[in-house]
């Protein structure tokens, strides 16, 4: 995935590790990946019951395109996702990627921003067990599964299952970049 970026978006309490295990996949594959919040600085994590550490913020959402990058990442957090879901220029900044056709990774309770951003019906997905009503008010059909892909949008329940996410979630993402590359080969100008 060299050539490509992928922005993760997140706010203080984000899950730890669904946020950084997914960063260190896209690296590992050679990807560049940018943490994008609603503020410059710091954020803090969560790590199960108790704060975590801090990680820096690349780009400040309100400054961020979306045309910048290739896919998102949605990590989970209750506190992470339900802050971001009530954020206008998140909401917008999900919807876009879904309105051009770019891959989404999204876990635990990072469905909510999915909602948000009017994603879901009609796709079959998985999160956190507490958001299943939710999800399924929204149209989606939700089952409970270690990893769920659905065309461009990858989801997983838990940080037990990043294992299983960040196979699909760079599975996908690769997958993609072939499929847009295999689309610009052609120019134009090239077919007679």
């Amino acid at each position: 995935m060299h050539g490509k970026t992928f922005a993760i978006l997140a706010t203080d309490g984000f899950e730890q590790s669904e946020l950084m295990e997914p960063k260190r996949a896209l690296l590992a594959a050679g990807a560049t990946v940018e943490i994008v919040a609603p503020h410059l600085g710091t954020l803090r994590g969560w790590r199960r019951h108790e704060w975590g550490d801090e990680v820096a913020v690349d780009l400040d959402l309100h400054a961020a395109s979306p045309s910048r990058y290739d896919g998102l990442v949605l990590p989970g957090g209750v506190l992470n996702a339900d802050t971001l879901r009530t954020e206008p220029r998140a909401v917008s900044f999900v919807k876009d990627f879904f309105a051009n056709g770019k891959p989404v990774a999204a876990i635990c309770h990072a469905p909510w921003l999915l909602i948000e951003a009017g994603a879901v019906d009609g796709r079959r997905l998985t999160s956190w067990p507490s958001l299943k009503t939710d999800l399924r008010n929204a149209g989606g059909e939700w089952v409970d599964e270690a990893v769920v892909v659905d065309g461009t949008l990858v989801t997983s329940r838990k940080p037990d299952d990043l294992p299983a996410f960040n196979a699909a979630m760079t599975g996908l993402f690769a997958q993609h970049q072939r499929r847009a590359q295999a689309r610009t080969a052609i120019a134009a100008g090239d077919v007679p």
